[in-house]
């Protein structure tokens, strides 16, 4: 990529970001009601993600051979019980992650 052509992506990207981040308060004006397929989408969506994740991460996973996904299961158990425990999503991934990464690189 020539200078003016990285100049450019970055100018592109930097105006959709914020168009993106502005749609929602221009569509939805704060004398409005929330639409209700709004606030289901915002129900439903987080945990659709999540379902996606697990399933993804757990994708290539050979549970007949090597750890049979013991780093995966535990980081995946660990970040449920803190979750269920404390409520604070960034905790239960943060420890979930760190029980991965330690088992990956202890048994691994």
């Amino acid at each position: 990529m020539t200078v003016e052509e990285r100049i450019a992506t970055i100018a592109i990207l930097a105006i959709v970001t914020a168009l993106t981040r502005a749609l929602p308060f221009l569509v939805f004006s704060a004398g409005k009601a929330t639409p209700k397929y709004i606030l289901y989408l915002g129900k439903v969506l987080p945990l659709a993600v999540f379902g996606m994740l697990v399933v993804y991460c757990l994708k290539d996973v050979k549970f007949l051979e090597g750890l049979h996904g013991l780093p995966e299961i535990a980081g995946i158990a660990a970040t449920i019980l803190v979750h269920v425990w404390r409520r604070q999503m960034f905790l239960s991934i943060a420890l979930g992650t760190i029980v991965y990464m330690v088992l990956i690189r202890v048994l691994g």
